[in-house]
């Protein structure tokens, strides 16, 4: 500036906290206290120090009233929304999620075996497997159940997996269901289910005799000299199925399978408490199941179905089994909810360890078919929660706590598991399909948050860092997200889900048109290497998902892209329904969450 050497030197004033005066300082540092007289009036009036001039006092008044009130209606909105509970609020979902609930829950529709229901949501399904059962090998009746997914096999073991699957999340979230118009969907497929698993246990007619369970109606083939049409090298519609379709069967010390059905009976029991005599129906065949299992295994003779040629070995190429502890103690934890004995609940906790030694470190902390250590950790720790039992299982219940502590931090903090560059995670990478590991490990996750919210727990510790139930929310969210369209394709990997989605799912009666005709295997494979898309959308069908770089490939004979399952899509639905909103009324004093917190303790009690 001009004539700034001329300038005198510059003092500022600031305030002492202690002494309630002003002090000046100088540029050189060095300060001087002065007196504050407050009461000085100042020389010039306000008018002339804003140079405000009020011409017309009548809209100055009306200015100010109407200021007044929009700033009182912004402090008013301000509090309710600080003071709205934080479950009460929506986190972040701009997806439909009734729709994509509605349109998950027919996939089941479309994979139903038997006599078809006539009012089905899906037009291009009609009776199939009217003989299932009456094979060369065997004579029972196995009509019914589901297919398994793009093929017409149907296999036991991940079938009861799904029906373990779908009740809990009916147990756990029925009022949502109930609140969207639902409930009497996902009742009627678990009841679809349910009624075939009734028929796949043969108890013994002697003493002497073996039990049976029969683990899968088809055949992939073995024989490839010889090719005869099965399910896997015959692309045709299960309506027109003319080849034998073989039984394979076990005996009881095929303990994982056992024991999946034993929890899927004892769970979908729950879900029919309100029909008494159908829920003893169940209960009473999966405490008779679990009676046989059990004992096998007190006498070491329980082993994996897979490992017999007659009873799993064509499964094993799909649903390989890697160990049978876990679903002991997952049969035993949902009979004990089922019964409120805690016979079962004895032996639940006291092989638990056991089953978390058997735990192959491929599949440590993820829940899917074949493994149910992370999903029993989560129940345990809901019993220590909400209906703490005391000695003697405390301390298995606090390691169950500890193990899913653990699982939450590892899902949060990328060190354990690896992401995709659209943030989808890579559960099991070498395996392909991961989006079912990321829809079970997204309902496990929001469950888990709901419990920790209704007990209280904001946040917790983990090795090198804490989380809370906002971070854990935000990654369940961003699962369900990712495959409902939020990916780097831009894709909706649930079929019939936004306006783009895969067209060229890997699945028979979807490929084929529904034109009344009949159409032989030899026809069949026109429309499966077809470059048109499917004729029928597979509504809610989760295909198996992108690669590890987002990368994904529309094209119907790459089925580890585009083929879905029952089995992923139950976990879809769990995870659905977990994050959907809660009704309007909870009937509860805490937090809307929409979760029955009490109705799985309804026959536990104290032992006395």
């Amino acid at each position: 500036m001009a004539g700034s050497s001329n300038l005198a030197p510059v003092s500022s004033i600031h305030t002492s906290s202690e002494t309630g005066r002003l002090l000046t300082s100088e540029t050189k540092c060095n300060s001087k206290e002065i007196d504050l007289d407050v009461s000085l009036p100042s020389p010039y009036s306000k008018s002339y120090l804003f140079e405000l001039v009020i011409a017309d006092k009548t809209h100055y008044r009306r200015f100010l009233y109407i200021s007044l009130t929009l700033a009182f209606v912004v402090l008013a909105l301000g509090l309710v929304l600080h003071f709205l509970p934080e479950n009460n609020r929506h986190h972040g979902h701009s997806k439909n999620l009734t729709l994509a609930l509605n349109q998950a829950i027919a996939f089941f529709d479309a994979q139903k075996s038997g006599s078809y229901p006539s009012n089905s949501p899906i037009s291009f399904r009609g009776s199939s497997g009217l003989q299932d059962g009456n094979s060369s090998n065997i004579h029972a009746d196995l009509v019914g159940g589901f297919y398994d997914s793009g093929n017409n096999i149907k296999f036991t073991f991940p079938a009861a997996y799904t029906i373990t699957l779908l009740s809990w999340s009916v147990v756990e979230y029925h009022r949502k269901y109930a609140d969207i118009g639902e409930l009497e969907h996902i009742k009627d497929v678990i009841k679809w289910g349910s009624d075939y698993l009734l028929k796949v246990f043969v108890p013994p007619t002697a003493k002497s005799d073996p039990s049976l369970l029969y683990s899968q109606v088809g055949s992939a083939g073995n024989d490839t000299k010889n090719p005869v049409p099965n399910d896997i090298n015959c692309w045709q519609r299960p309506e027109d199925m003319r080849y034998k379709r073989p039984v394979s069967v076990c005996n009881e010390t095929a303990s994982d399978l056992a024991g999946e059905i034993v929890a899927a009976l004892s769970a979908a029991s729950i879900v029919f408490k309100q029909e008494n005599e159908y829920s003893q129906r169940l209960l009473k065949k999966a405490e008779q199941i679990y009676e046989i299992t059990a004992k096998e295994d007190r006498i070491h003779r329980a082993i994996t179905y897979t490992t017999i040629d007659a009873c799993g070995g064509e499964a094993r190429k799909f649903y390989g089994s890697s160990g049978y502890k876990d679903e002991l103690v997952w049969a035993a934890t949902w009979l004990f909810f089922a019964t409120g004995n805690h016979t079962f609940l004895d032996y639940a906790t006291t092989n638990f360890a056991a089953a978390a030694d058997d735990e192959t470190t491929t599949y440590k902390g993820i829940f899917y078919w074949n493994n149910k250590l992370a999903a029993n950790a989560v129940l345990f720790t809901r019993l220590r929660f909400f209906r703490d039992l005391g000695f003697p299982y405390e301390n298995v219940l606090a390691l169950s706590t500890n193990m899913i502590d653990q699982l939450m931090c590892s899902y949060l903090s990328k060190q354990n598991f690896n992401r995709t560059p659209g943030g989808l995670i890579l559960l099991s990478p070498g395996t392909g399909g991961p989006l079912q590991f990321a829809a079970t490990a997204s309902f496990l996750s929001k469950l888990y948050n709901d419990y920790l919210t209704l007990f209280r727990r904001s946040s917790w510790n983990c090795t090198n860092d804490g989380f809370s139930l906002e971070m854990l929310q935000s990654f369940s969210t961003s699962q369900i997200n990712y495959i409902l369209g939020d990916n780097p394709r831009k894709m909706s990997y649930m079929v019939g889900f936004g306006d783009h989605y895969p067209t060229h799912v890997h699945h028979r009666t979807a490929s084929i048109p529904w034109d009344g005709q009949y159409h032989s295997c030899a026809e069949g494979d026109r429309w499966l290497h077809s470059q048109d898309q499917n004729p029928n959308v597979l509504l809610g069908a989760m295909v198996a998902g992108p690669d590890q770089f987002d990368d994904f490939s529309d094209e119907r004979e790459k089925t580890w892209f585009t083929e879905p399952s029952i089995a992923g899509n139950a976990g879809l639905v769990a995870a659905l329904i977990a994050h959907h909103d809660p009704p309007r009324s909870s009937g509860s004093n805490g937090p809307n969450l929409g979760l029955d917190i009490m109705g799985i303790f309804e026959k536990v009690h104290l032992n006395s």
